[in-house]
Formats: structure tokens, sequence, C-alpha cells
């Protein structure tokens, strides 16, 4: 049986800062989030988890491997359907794409962009 996807909603929540070790216990500290260890290979990320059901919420991102060259910024991703046609639109539109499209699990993949004001967000296909 296949997922539904909800095309448009909110998928996720990445901070993408320099130091991500640092940043991380300010929100686990200001908001009360538990902290989990993510490996990216020579270095950590982190998930922050709820304190009240242990899900997790966001990502605490190190400002390197997929999100290197991004400033610091909280960057949401959302669904859509097609993910080549979205960045067509992107450029079509005054956008630019800022990386991507990459990999994300099996079959999923995303993108950052950058809408013509200037703001960041990612577009994620499962």
């Amino acid at each position: 049986m296949s997922e539904k996807i909800n095309i448009g909603a909110f998928q996720w929540a990445d901070l993408t800062v320099p130091n991500a070790l640092e940043i991380k216990d300010f929100y686990a500290r200001v908001i009360g989030f538990s902290v989990q260890e993510v490996s990216m290979g020579n270095y950590e990320d982190y998930c922050l988890n709820s304190p009240t059901d242990g899900f997790t919420k966001a990502g605490v991102c190190h400002s390197r491997g997929a999100n290197e060259g991004l400033p610091p910024v909280w960057l949401v991703y959302f669904n859509v359907a097609d993910l080549e046609l979205s960045l067509v639109a992107v450029q079509e539109s005054g956008g630019k794409i800022i990386s991507g499209p990459k990999p994300y699990g099996g079959s999923s993949k995303y993108a950052v962009i950058q809408d013509p004001a200037g703001a960041f967000c990612a577009l994620f296909q499962h």
C-alpha cells in the first residue's frame, strides 16, 4: 500500500549553521528538545526530538556536505509532485536552484531553491 503524499505540505525543517554542536544545545535548553546524533560520516548532525512524544521535529546541521554554502537558515522542505517540473518553474519564475536535485533515501529526492525575494526553502519529492 503506498502512502498518500500531501503535495504542498510542510515535510521537515533543518537549521543549517556553522556550529551545530553549540546551536543544538541552545534549542535543547530553550525549547526542551532532546537531541539525537546523526552520523554524517566524519562529523555529526543532530535531530531535535519532542520531550513529550520523542518524535523528531527538526534537525540541526553543520554548513558542510549537502548543506555547504547555505547561510544560517531554518530550511523548510515542501512536498512536490514532480521535482524536475518544479525546478523548471523556479527558474522560469525568477528563482534560483541553489543545490540539487539530490537523492534522499530510496526513491526520494530534494533540491534547495531561492525565491525571487531571496528566501530559501527545499522542494521534496517522495
